[in-house]
């Protein structure tokens, strides 16, 4: 008996196109060196960064590129899609950070916020 959830599944044949490991390989392909050039043009848009003077003495951290192929349903090709990425594991507490923090907001919050204020008047 066949599932009717399933019903309008496709099934994607293995990509022959695989997604690079190192940024060697990438540099090689135009779709992966445009894809770099949009990470590094967001980044820059959205000033994730500042340019510092290297201290005397200090590692900076490193980073790499991750590379992911976005695919449509039915299994073809929608983008590549380039991410500059930190290595984060190499930092030490209290000697490269002291703390962490990143504002994040659901949106479970938000709707309990909002439901709140309503309630409230």
């Amino acid at each position: 008996m066949r599932n009717p959830k399933y019903a309008n599944a496709a099934i994607v044949e293995e990509a022959t196109i695989i997604e690079p490991e190192m940024f060697e390989e990438a540099s090689q392909s135009s779709e992966w060196v445009t894809a770099m050039k949009e990470e590094i043009d967001a980044l820059q848009q959205n000033q994730t960064w500042d340019l510092v003077p290297k201290l005397r003495d200090v590692k900076p951290i490193s980073c790499k590129w991750v590379y992911k192929i976005k695919r449509c349903p039915d299994g073809s090709i929608e983008r590549y899609k380039a991410r500059l990425v930190a290595r984060g594991f190499s930092q030490q507490y209290g000697l490269d950070y002291d703390e962490t923090f990143s504002p994040v907001a659901k949106f479970t919050i938000a709707r309990v916020l909002l439901a709140l204020a309503a309630n409230k008047d």
